[in-house]
């Protein structure tokens, strides 16, 4: 059953197999070599504990994914060489400080059971093999060493951005410590604490789903992987490890202490770094965290004997110390290989170790992986293959930063299921999931330039979404440079430059001047210029996005955002690859594209949107006077998907274009925009009018026709009339509503199907209470006439459920079809 996906076994088998891995872990432990420890806790590789044991990792050309990551993770390469780039051990923690970052009594206590006192370490137990007194001379040998390392911490420099207090780690406030814990994303890799209140955020369909499935059902539709929990590292008993200031330096810069470990550093200020450790010092009911820890004064022959144990041991294979350890490693362990391991031995480090073998805790699925990998080893030695495909080496890398805790890529990893609710956004304003949680990564080598995406990791670079709480961690350039190169091969990147993407056909003036107006027309609505912005707005600053991104990739979102990035919020402005501005550049598409890209490159030499500019000195009420506005905003009626239009004839509706519908229609005066340019923070706009109704409770496609279906833009008709474009798979809808003066509006439905003879149900009115005036006619409560203008003879029908009305109608296509309809109240 090695290597076989527990998705692929039915329930019984998986029960009998479960509880066959926990009596074997048992069992090895109570009957196993005397030298083990007693511990049940295992070392905790998140990748392969989330994806790896599971059959959720792609088999690599090479090899295994999973036993490549145990070895990685592991370090057997410290003493076990192998040619591969993906098997080089990442180092250990840098203890050239330890003696002023660790307590004495915990460093001993670690010594001797790693797994005891910090549960899911990775390091193995190197002195498991002696006897107790040997153990215990050892144990204060090294102790006695390491206390005696006191290399002085890095203070930050204060400057006019970053105010540092004097001995700030004294000031953390645990309370704002705990608000930051669970925002910035610690959470993303530890356990939050369970009595943390989060904002209540709408459900998605898939969380839906999710929670409405047995387990065979989620196994069947690939769903298992995210409907699991997700492993979290387990933090130990802090207060007896660290001090107050060794902890809050740890946060501060994870990197000068672990420069190849996992725990990247989350852009925290000095203050900030203080506030968690006190909220996590304040957790243990044990013990009290000291503020400093005084290095050792011990026996210098003591110090002197540790110095030559940690290299006898081949400490100095992991970590970094000060000063000369003379001893060295065995040349027998150097010249081991990965390959010549002889899995079939009944003493390996990997169970049952004897003599100066180290003791791994390692469970059932992680030896079998370990000896799979290995056996593969000793056929094919890596030396003959270590060429890994960009793909591969991406998934790789990702595993190993444990990247997809928080993004997916290729339909794996994500923040989970259960960590979701502590992805916020700031001043919960609802931008859905993207807004809130980490974005997809598919494609994103396609999207960056290179330079880019190491900035997006430097340590000095600032969140490049101010609008989500959680910040993207940043990372040493050596541990993430591998990624950084793989990802562009990966995806395939179009490097061709501006040139060759856009092919301009006008001066330069002209096309930044076209492009100015078009982003104008509905881009400064969401996102910021040079910092400036319609007060309220949260999206990404568009400036130096010319430098960020590649032009060949930039066309294709603007052209089709949802083609190109799955769920994106933004809109396409050209349906159907057409442009609603046919009076700038003769409606040309692509020199539309080109002029966007033309002046967001020469934004900081450019005039700002001119929306911005004149927002500030306007009336905030909109009043159509010549043509109809568009506005995007939030209604209660409508949702956080609203596109609200108002016509001069004083008739007005918001479109749902979530849920694909005309949610509410009113008279009278149009919306005050103050509440979305200024005060996005703050209540949906409400109709300023009078008459206002329930337009439409869900939407013109039936359930029969729903599936998936997906809002794709609205068309402006030279008047300025928009079209809402929605549909599927199977139907296509251009929904338009026209004024009829101001008594109501005309609405022209055009459906053209996909393919001949597709069925269609549609719904023209929901209420209560419905009263059929004419043949064609119906009334709901609302006060609302709806009546049906052509094709007369369609097939229509009233459909009562309970309370509940429906007018309904239901018509084939063979080609399309038009129809017309009106409603007044």
């Amino acid at each position: 059953m090695i290597g076989r996906p527990l998705r692929a076994i039915g329930s019984i088998s998986r029960l009998t197999y479960l509880l066959t891995v926990v009596l074997a872990l048992v069992c090895t432990d109570a009957v196993g070599d005397e030298k083990q420890t007693s511990t049940l806790s295992t070392s905790i590789v998140i990748g392969y504990d989330r994806f790896g044991q599971h059959g959720d990792l792609p088999e690599s050309r090479f090899g295994d994914l999973s036993g490549a990551l145990l070895v990685s993770e592991l370090n057997c390469v410290v003493c076990h060489q192998a040619d591969d780039s993906w098997l080089e051990p990442k180092r250990g923690p840098r203890l050239d400080g330890a003696g002023i970052r660790l307590q004495s009594h915990w460093i001993g206590s670690y010594l001797r059971d790693p797994q005891a006192v910090k549960p899911g370490t990775t390091m193995p137990d190197v002195l498991g093999g002696l006897g107790e007194a040997e153990k215990a001379d050892a144990i204060n040998a090294l102790v006695a060493f390491l206390s005696s390392q006191d290399k002085p911490f890095v203070e930050p420099k204060a400057g006019g951005a970053l105010p540092v207090i004097h001995q700030f780690w004294t000031h953390g406030d645990s309370n704002r410590g705990r608000e930051l814990y669970h925002t910035v994303g610690c959470v993303a890799c530890h356990d939050p604490d369970q009595e943390y209140e989060t904002s209540e955020a709408a459900p998605s369909a898939i969380d839906d789903l999710l929670k409405n499935l047995d387990a065979d059902e989620l196994a069947d539709l690939g769903l298992a992987s995210a409907a699991r929990r997700v492993t979290s590292i387990p933090h130990s008993d802090l207060p007896t490890k660290y001090s107050a200031r060794s902890l809050t330096m740890l946060l501060l810069n994870p990197a000068s202490t672990r420069p190849d470990a996992r725990m990247p550093s989350l852009r925290l200020s000095p203050a900030e770094a203080a506030d968690i450790a006190a909220y996590l010092l304040d957790q243990s009911e044990s013990a009290d965290a000291p503020i400093e820890i005084d290095s050792s004064e011990a026996d210098a022959e003591l110090v002197s004997k540790g110095a030559r144990l940690f290299a006898q041991y081949n400490c100095t294979g992991c970590h970094d110390v000060s000063g000369d350890q003379d001893e060295k490693p065995s040349k027998q362990r150097s010249k081991l290989t990965l390959a010549s391991i002889d899995i079939r031995a009944k003493h390996s480090c990997i169970e049952n170790a004897m003599g100066s073998m180290p003791i791994y805790r390692l469970n059932l699925s992680q030896r079998d992986t370990l000896k799979a990998f290995l056996g593969r080893e000793m056929v094919t030695p890596h030396a003959h293959r270590r060429q890994h495909s960009s793909e591969e080496d991406t998934t790789f890398r990702m595993l190993q930063l444990n990247c997809f805790g928080c993004h997916q890529r290729s339909e794996l990893g994500g923040v989970g299921r259960y960590r979701k609710p502590y992805f916020e956004t700031v001043g919960q304003v609802d931008l859905g999931d993207e807004g809130r949680l980490p974005p997809s990564l598919d494609g994103i080598g396609k999207k960056l330039h290179s330079n880019a995406i190491a900035k997006v990791f430097h340590p000095k670079t600032s969140a490049h979404r101010a609008f989500m709480k959680a910040r993207m961690p940043a990372y040493g350039d050596k541990i993430v440079r591998p990624l950084i190169e793989s990802l562009p091969e990966a995806d395939q990147a179009d490097r061709s430059g501006e040139a060759t993407v856009f092919s301009n056909k006008h001066e330069l003036r002209q096309l930044i001047e076209a492009g100015r107006e078009l982003v104008n027309t509905g881009c400064v609505q969401c996102h910021v210029f040079q910092g400036e912005s319609l007060p309220g707005v949260v999206g990404v600053d568009l400036q130096g996005i010319t430098s960020r991104v590649h032009p060949a990739w930039f066309a294709a979102f603007v052209r089709n955002p949802g083609a190109v990035k799955k769920r994106t919020r933004m809109p396409t402005f050209f349906p159907n690859g057409t442009s609603n501005r046919t009076d700038i550049l003769d409606g040309d598409v692509d020199q539309q594209v080109a002029a966007i890209w033309a002046y967001l490159k020469d934004l900081p030499n450019q005039s700002l949107p001119k929306a911005i500019a004149d927002v500030r000195s306007a009336n905030f009420e909109l009043t159509p006077t010549d043509r109809p506005i568009v506005l995007r905003t939030f209604m209660k009626e409508a949702g956080t998907h609203a596109i609200a239009v108002g016509f001069p004839e004083g008739v007005h509706y918001a479109f749902d274009a979530e849920r694909l519908r005309f949610a509410v229609a009113w008279k009278g005066r149009f919306l005050d925009a103050q509440g979305t340019w200024y005060e996005r923070f703050t209540p949906p706009a409400d109709p300023l009018g009078e008459s206002v109704v329930v337009f439409d409770e869900e939407g013109l496609l039936s359930e029969q026709i729903r599936q998936k279906p997906t809002f794709q833009g609205y068309r402006l008709s030279g008047n300025g009339i928009p079209s809402m474009i929605y549909g599927n798979n199977q139907v296509t809808i251009e929904d338009q509503l026209k004024p009829i003066d101001n008594a109501g509006f005309r609405r022209t439905i055009s459906l053209s199907p996909q393919t001949d003879g597709v069925t269609v149900e549609l719904r023209f009115l929901d209420g209560k209470n419905f009263e059929s005036v004419t043949a064609n006619e119906v009334a709901n409560e609302h006060g609302m006439t709806a009546r049906l203008i052509a094709p007369k003879e369609l097939r229509h029908w009233i459909d009562q459920q309970d309370t509940q009305s429906t007018w309904k109608a239901k018509l084939t296509l063979q080609s399309k079809q038009t129809l017309v309809l009106e409603y007044r109240w």
